[in-house]
């Protein structure tokens, strides 16, 4: 089956729920339903994908007809039509793998939010400063893709990295592109504690999830345990005066989530909240995508933590990416210029679910 063949059985489908949609949409009964964002964003991603895929058709027909006037014996029409051919093919082979990443995703949550975990492994406190890099590049990551972050959670360590720092990153494709950092991070490099300049290996490990809204995941009260206490860390005088730190505990799975970023309890506990439902829906995902193996296998960001998937050698000015084998430049990485390691899996994702299907 050609890549076209893939698109256009997938996109009649795609087609006929967007007029689906489209009519749940106008529906001013529909629009009191809880679930009714949900469909807005749907709606949004479908376009996503067909208005590029009229695009690509229209291109498509406009690559022929200038390939037909390459061939024609008036020499200025062929030398025109030999010199826009590169343009439009350029732009068709992009617009191509963008459709394709977007129609055989099997997972409807791209656009969502991405709710980011990084927590300091081996290494001690050199580790915590090396969680704090991370979290420096996909700060900047974010200001180049124009997304919003904020911190929910942290806690520092004593020479300013951190344990573990936990926050949202709202914007376009967030969770799509967020997903390939799950996994664990090793660092190779003369640590600032280090007194004879021996080089050392730390890690880090990233979790990254969808951010789950409340209709699309429902906690059950009765299994909650909500306790206030007073913040701890820095904050001034304020976090010893005021109980505003939310600890959330499932006690079905004994899963315990924290919050004090907020001098507000409330927000706190809406943050606690949130995390906690987006990690108890990563666990239903997981077992659903076990039954489902062979997308699982040809999800290439959908790694756990425990895969050790990039190494940052510092030395060799070097960040080798263990799932592509591909290396690229410690200073860009840094800058949060992560765009080609994130195209490169991409592409590599998207070469195992063609050959899949």
């Amino acid at each position: 089956m050609s890549v076209l063949e893939v698109l256009q059985s997938r996109i009649g489908e795609l087609e006929r729920r967007l007029e689906d949609l489209e009519k749940q949409v106008a529906d001013p009964e529909r629009a009191t339903k809880p679930d009714y964002p949900n469909l807005l964003r749907e709606l949004g991603s479908l376009q996503k994908v067909l208005e590029p895929w009229r695009r690509y058709v229209d291109l498509d027909r406009q690559i022929a007809e200038t390939k037909e006037m390459a061939a024609e014996e008036d020499e200025e029409i062929r030398d025109l039509a030999l010199e826009e051919l590169p343009a439009l093919e350029e732009e068709y082979q992009s617009l191509e793998a963008s459709i394709l990443d977007r129609v055989l995703d099997a997972d409807q949550n791209g656009d969502r939010p991405a709710i980011v975990e990084i927590r300091a492994g081996t290494g001690g406190e050199e580790a915590a400063l090396f969680a704090g890099d991370l979290f420096r590049i996909y700060s900047r990551f974010a200001e180049t893709q124009s997304w919003s972050l904020e911190v929910m959670d942290n806690s520092e360590s004593d020479m300013g990295g951190y344990k573990e720092i936990i926050f949202k990153v709202t914007g376009d494709s967030a969770f799509r592109l967020m997903r390939f950092e799950t996994g664990g991070h090793r660092v190779q490099r003369v640590p600032a504690t280090e007194t004879q300049g021996r080089i050392h290996t730390s890690a880090a490990t990233v979790a990254v999830l969808p951010e789950v809204e409340e209709v699309d995941f429902e906690l059950n009260p009765d299994e909650l345990e909500i306790t206030a206490m007073r913040s701890s860390g820095p904050g001034g005088q304020h976090v010893n005066k005021t109980s505003s730190a939310i600890r959330v505990v499932h006690l079905p799975t004994g899963m315990a989530v924290k919050c004090q970023e907020d001098k507000s309890q409330h927000r706190n506990k809406a943050k606690a909240m949130a995390m906690l439902r987006a990690r108890l829906y990563e666990l239903e995902k997981q077992k659903k995508d076990a039954e489902r193996s062979d997308m699982r296998r040809n999800q290439v960001g959908s790694g756990d933590r425990s895969q050790r998937i990039r190494t940052y050698n510092w030395p060799q000015n070097r960040v080798t990416d263990h799932r592509t084998g591909r290396n690229f430049s410690l200073e860009q990485i840094l800058e949060g210029r992560l765009q080609d390691l994130l195209d490169s899996l991409l592409a590599a994702e998207r070469e195992a679910k063609l050959a899949s299907l």
